[in-house]
């Protein structure tokens, strides 16, 4: 039996992120890494009237110079052979930079722009273990800079609706949380081993999109605090020659996790479970059920987990003794595409002195989830999560 869906839910009220500062000053951004996700921070750069694009620094010689070029971006200075030489340059007044490099780089260029006093984009995930997250933060509250993440899914309508859900009390309080997705075949090889070697990885699929996993349900019920994992990884599919036909070399350079899994105890007695996969033999591993003592939601899984919904989600109840469904039906994004509404909503908490709209204070979190499922992982048991308070 279907129902109106109660009208203190507002369909049409998103969360704007379209603000633009006044453009009273030209911010100065340089990018760390010049890889492949530096391509879209640099789209997104070129679309800002007010923004000015002026150094770029990579660890392989020349590639900075030739990204710049590729990408129609004259008069940008790449003639570093580190991040720190970039920062160390005066001359070029850095506002911001983005830090796009390898995940096993993410801590250090961070850490060292926000001790500069320059406010960083650090893309996701947020580090490799919590030890490094832990230094990232300590950084940011020394420098007063504004320190946001990459977590553009969040500037989704529907993702933004999942969170209006939950906080506006129609599931009553959360008890069990199931989410997770990934692929049937898709580990990220087109740009050569980059993500799938440990030495510039650290993680596979756990982190790469299942941190935007955890971040859709942790946002939602107010990022509580992690407390015990039990977790799982395995590298089944990454470490078969047969998986990459015209590559089988990339099976002895694979040294992440293609497929994980987890059982999480959070703060205030919710339970989650989890599971992502670049690569399993099934479509998806399920949708995204979230379980409350009033009613459940329940979001349908994608085929490739990119950063929204599968479908118009529903709302289970039951009322006077009758079941009762809800179809909450698919919001539109405007305003542009969720990566510019990343960059933007950056540039003006770095131009307004306005909060992070990504803060390290819920990341932390998400990190430590990552890190207690690896570590988990390792030793074959369950294990505690302790998050140090940061003052």
């Amino acid at each position: 039996m279907a129902e109106k869906m109660d009208a203190k839910l507002d369909y049409n009220n998103q969360e704007s992120v379209e603000k633009t500062a006044p453009v009273n000053r030209k911010l100065r951004v340089g990018i760390i890494g010049c890889g492949w996700i530096a391509g879209s921070h640099i789209d997104s750069y070129k679309r800002m009237e007010d923004v000015d694009i002026v150094a770029g620094c990579d660890l392989i010689p020349g590639k900075a110079a030739a990204f710049f070029e590729r990408n129609g971006v004259a008069n940008v200075k790449t003639d570093y052979a580190s991040h720190k030489e970039m920062l160390d340059d005066a001359s070029l007044k850095l506002d911001a930079v983005s830090v796009c490099t390898y995940n096993r780089q993410h801590a250090i260029p961070t850490i060292y722009a926000l001790k500069k006093g320059v406010n960083v984009l650090l893309e996701k995930p947020f580090t490799v273990t919590l030890d490094e997250a832990i230094e990232v933060m300590k950084a940011e509250k020394e420098s007063g800079k504004v320190l946001s993440s990459g977590f553009q899914p969040r500037l989704d309508a529907n993702m933004q609706m999942i969170k209006k859900i939950v906080q506006s009390g129609e599931l009553g309080k959360v008890y069990y949380i199931q989410t997770g997705g990934g692929r049937r075949r898709g580990i990220p090889t087109p740009f050569g081993t980059s993500f799938i070697a440990d030495e510039t990885a650290g993680l596979g699929a756990l982190a790469d999109i299942g941190c935007y996993s955890l971040d859709m349900v942790l946002n939602a019920v107010g990022y509580p605090k992690p407390l015990t994992v039990t977790g799982y990884k395995s590298d089944y599919f990454g470490k078969d020659p047969s998986y990459y036909p015209d590559h089988p070399e990339y099976a002895k350079a694979f040294g992440v996790d293609d497929f994980a899994a987890a059982f999480v105890r959070l703060e205030g007695g919710i339970i989650l479970d989890f599971r992502i996969a670049w690569a399993m033999n099934i479509d998806t591993p399920g949708d995204t059920i979230i379980l409350g003592t009033k009613a459940g939601l329940r979001i349908p899984s994608t085929d490739c987990w990119n950063g929204t919904v599968g479908g118009p989600m529903k709302i289970y109840k039951t009322i006077g003794g009758v079941n009762m469904e809800t179809e909450v039906p698919i919001i539109p994004n405007k305003g542009g595409s969720l990566f510019d509404k990343k960059i933007r909503s950056f540039l003006d908490a770095c131009k307004n002195g306005t909060p992070a709209p990504v803060p390290s204070s819920q990341i932390i979190y998400n990190q430590a989830i990552l890190d207690g499922i690896a570590r988990s992982a390792k030793l074959g048991r369950e294990v505690r999560i302790h998050v140090p308070k940061i003052d």
